[in-house]
């Protein structure tokens, strides 16, 4: 597998493991039924996608992303901060909105700088970005 390759896969975990410790960390303050099914199903998705490149990255014997805790506490402190005064439904889907576009960003660049990459990386870091743009356009329902 090619460096490239690695880098694409890396990137698609660091981000889903992002988003579901996210989503683990925001989903006891979710009161709306509608949304918090919504949230559910989209850690559903990023475990599968998730899954999807680790299970590329170990046949390749290659090394995994490893989240340290500073970044991991850094991330759920921030939504804690975020949530302390306000739980509307509203708000939290603007966060998750905010992280959905963030993860885009983040999966563009990192092909931006792979040009390279293999056809695979490629396809499942676009399904990513695609599940993305579909979460934000059902979560802006929400606001």
């Amino acid at each position: 597998m090619k460096s490239q390759d690695i880098a694409v896969y890396r990137e698609i975990q660091r981000n889903t493991e992002m988003a579901m410790k996210a989503i683990d960390t925001i989903s006891d303050k979710v009161y709306d039924d509608q949304l918090a099914m919504q949230i559910a199903r989209q850690s559903i998705k990023y475990s599968e996608i998730h899954n999807q490149a680790m299970k590329q990255l170990v046949a390749a014997k290659a090394d995994t992303y490893r989240s340290n805790y500073l970044s991991d506490m850094m991330l759920k402190a921030g939504i804690h901060y975020n949530t302390f005064l306000n739980t509307s439904t509203g708000h939290i889907a603007e966060i998750m909105v905010k992280g959905s576009n963030m993860g885009v960003l983040e999966m563009e660049k990192i092909l931006n700088h792979n040009e390279q990459a293999g056809q695979r990386s490629v396809d499942l870091a676009r399904e990513l970005i695609e599940f993305e743009e579909k979460n934000v356009e059902r979560l802006i329902k929400f606001l």
